[in-house]
């Protein structure tokens, strides 16, 4: 008896460790017996497209953390409200399935949550005796291998939901378009009786009335639950699954490659995404007689950098225009869409300022001749009025003078992929020589907008709200960065009307016009648009400001409209710009001659200034209309101000027919320039001047003595312009230096007479 009793209380312990052993041995979580879809959802929420698993199915595997609690009570009380206490199995509904069936009456299964999760798991055919024992028993072993909650979340995530479609979560984006946590009450329990009634079409289903009754003995529900609960509840059909944004939503699949999550949070925002769409439709079929076929957008918000909306073809489904082909990713000439940085890096490396004076004229870079788009040369003209017309002799004028950074280097910085050597493209790659994507030009623009912040783009929420996966580089700074969106902002619309808010814009034509851009900067979005063909083939129609300006200009006006209140904000200038008159003419400081002066940005440190010699003066014989020579005769002589221009600048003035005065022959030997110069008074010769941090208003006097027919001082450190002092203003100019060190300073006045000093300052706490 003893060892009876010895032998079955080994039994029980080695039975009680086999099934320890069992729970707590490791073995795969049943999620990994079957793959998952991914759903793609907007900014809002809302489902852009669902991936078939790669079974075929739609499942989504969401973790019981996840679904809703009134959910789970639901499937609970519809398909087994034993699953807390049973063992897998339920004795009495088993057998009472058992009877039904095999008595003649309607059929029952008698099946268990873990049950119906066996059948799942393993295929299991149990209409048969075999297939129902199977059953059983696997039933019984995953109650041995994984917890109730295991066994309920894997249940709830392989339920058949009709058609192909598996869990509940799938069910729900299909059916309702909603996450499981948004459903409400009617639509939970619509959910909760689908797996027995895959053909539920969302009526006033008796079954989900039953449901309703039970589900109030216990849950206390609301007036509003009651009245929807008399309502139908519409089910979407899987016909009608959302296939939104498909360039967009297959780029995010792609780059998540195979380790794609359930869900991909993007950051497209729907009522754009149909704002975009729906125009460039309308442009196409407007224009399609002119042979412009195809198109891509894309507007991304340059606060975040998300990209909020994207179209990589005119129609996805038109394989004539290979639609399926995204355009935000090809590679195209972008024609003249980066003369803007060519200017930026300009400003940075103090070339140039806005008002600075560039020739348009026949110029040879080497073996390069480069002519402009419309085979004409203008003449002088200001660096603003060289990029809004898009000049090219000023802009490759202005690109062979740029050192640390090349344009090229500039480009390699800003992540342009695929790249030749820099001797490949030679000045050409101001022109469109090298190839860029759209989402790349986009990228670049919005660094102007990020005040000179090169940030990548952002297609997935996590991403956007993550900062520790979010890189930066300073390509320019934001003076320069402000100057370009200023400059880019006075070029006036095609179309002659007014814009709502500003628009900072350029276009682009490609060689052989098979490209056309036109991109810019708006409140807080950059837009891109090009239309083209992806063959490659031209087309004359395929110009910037013809074909792709309307249409962008069509897309910003909608997006005025649509969002107001994001394009109230002003674009404010950087604290460390300036203001200074200059000579319109010449670009420079004023001399006492020029007739007219207007106000121009200048960063300090950077930005050239020196005193225009454009206009000088001439002293003309009353009679002969010559130059005279002194001593003058004020009773037989006269002066007159000249401009003087460079011989080949008036000889484009000559075939333009731009009248322009020559100034008389002169034959004096005495100079231009004459009289007693100025004379720096403060401070001294040879004078060392320390400065305290700890009192920053403390700051230098800088004074001259002038001659009797000097108006304006110009003060200068290092060729830095530093401001202006009338010649009577006995107090100067006050200057404090930001960094210790020797400097050269130097007046000028408004007859271009100079005197310097060297300096040194020494900072100290």
């Amino acid at each position: 008896m003893i060892y009876r009793r010895y032998a079955l209380g080994l039994a029980g312990c080695l039975l009680l460790a086999a099934v320890t052993a069992c729970r707590f041995l490791p073995h795969p979580p049943l999620a990994s017996f079957a793959p998952s879809s991914t759903a793609v959802l907007a900014a809002d929420g809302s489902l852009l497209r669902l991936t078939l698993a790669a079974d075929g199915q739609y499942r989504l595997w969401s973790p019981l953390a996840d679904i809703p609690v009134p959910l789970q009570e639901a499937v609970k009380l519809q398909e087994d409200q034993w699953f807390a206490w049973h063992p897998g199995i339920n004795p009495i509904a088993l057998l009472r399935g058992a009877w039904a069936t095999y008595s003649g009456g309607h059929r029952q299964g008698g099946s268990t949550l873990t049950m119906q999760l066996a059948r799942l798991l393993y295929r299991l055919d149990t209409r048969h005796p075999s297939g129902k024992l199977r059953q059983i028993c696997l039933a019984l072993w995953l109650e041995l291998r994984y917890s109730k909650a295991a066994i309920f979340e894997a249940y709830l995530n392989l339920a058949p939901y009709g058609h192909n479609i598996q869990g509940v979560s799938a069910a729900s984006l299909i059916y309702f378009n909603k996450t499981v946590g948004q459903l409400a009450l009617p639509e939970i329990l619509t959910l909760a009786i689908i797996p027995q009634r895959p053909n539920a079409s969302g009526g006033r289903d008796p079954v989900r009335a039953r449901l309703f009754a039970r589900w109030q003995q216990n849950h206390t529900v609301s007036t509003i639950d009651r009245q929807l609960q008399n309502l139908p509840v519409p089910l979407r059909r899987l016909a009608q699954l959302p296939f939104t944004a498909p360039h967009f939503t297959t780029q995010v699949l792609s780059q998540a490659g195979q380790s794609q999550p359930h869900q991909l949070h993007t950051t497209l925002q729907p009522d754009l995404q149909q704002l975009l769409h729906r125009h460039i439709q309308s442009y196409i079929r407007q224009y399609q007689h002119y042979g412009l076929r195809n198109t891509a957008a894309m507007l991304v918000d340059t606060r975040t950098m998300d990209v909020v909306a994207l179209q990589g073809s005119a129609d996805f489904y038109n394989p004539a225009i290979l639609g399926q082909v995204n355009g935000v990713l090809a590679k195209r000439s972008p024609g003249s869409t980066l003369k803007p940085f060519v200017y930026g890096l300009a400003l940075d490396q103090g070339l140039i300022h806005p008002l600075s004076i560039l020739k348009d004229a026949p110029t040879a870079f080497g073996a390069f001749q480069p002519e402009n788009f419309d085979g004409r040369f203008i003449g002088p003209l200001s660096v603003r009025e060289a990029l809004i017309r898009s000049r090219n002799i000023p802009a490759l004028t202005v690109a062979s003078q740029l050192s640390q950074p090349t344009f090229y280097n500039f480009l390699s910085s800003a992540g342009i992929s695929k790249l030749q050597t820099p001797q490949h493209y030679g000045l050409s790659l101001i022109l469109g020589g090298a190839e860029l994507t759209m989402a790349e030009l986009v990228t670049l623009y919005a660094l102007l907008a990020n005040h000179g912040e090169l940030k990548p783009l952002n297609y997935l929420h996590h991403l956007a709200t993550n900062p520790s996966q979010t890189n930066t580089l300073h390509l320019l700074s934001p003076e320069a960065s402000y100057l370009v969106l200023d400059m880019l902002a006075t070029n006036p619309r095609p179309d002659g009307l007014p814009s709502r808010a500003a628009v900072a814009w350029k276009t682009g034509t490609s060689w052989g016009f098979r490209d056309a851009w036109s991109i810019g900067v708006t409140g807080p979005y950059v837009l891109a648009v090009w239309l083209g063909n992806f063959d490659g083939s031209a087309n004359p129609a395929l110009v910037g400001i013809k074909a792709a300006a309307p249409l962008f200009f069509r897309l910003v006006d909608a997006l005025h409209w649509a969002r107001p209140a994001e394009f109230t904000a002003t674009r404010h200038p950087p604290a460390t710009l300036k203001q200074v008159r200059v000579c319109s003419a010449s670009g420079e400081l004023p001399n006492r001659w020029c007739p007219k002066t207007e106000p121009t940005w200048f960063i300090p440190g950077k930005s050239p200034i020196k005193i225009s010699t454009l206009h000088q003066p001439v002293v003309v014989d009353n009679l002969t209309g010559k130059a005279v020579c002194p001593p003058y005769n004020a009773a037989t002589s006269h002066t007159e101000v000249f401009e003087f221009w460079p011989s080949d600048v008036m000889q484009l003035f000559r075939e333009a027919g731009i009248a322009r005065r020559a100034a008389p022959e002169q034959h004096c030997q005495t100079s231009l320039v004459s009289g007693e110069p100025p004379h720096i008074r403060s401070p001294l010769t040879g004078g060392s001047y320390t400065l305290r941090r700890s009192r920053p208003t403390e700051t230098i006097a800088l004074q001259a003595s002038s001659a009797g027919d000097t108006q304006t001082l110009y003060w200068f450190a290092d060729q830095t312009f530093l401001g202006t002092t009338a010649a009577t203003d006995p107090n100067g100019l006050a200057w404090r230096p930001d960094h210790p060190g020797l400097y050269s300073l130097s007046v000028v006045d408004d007859h271009n007479r100079s005197h310097q000093r060297p300096l040194k300052i020494d900072i100290i706490p």
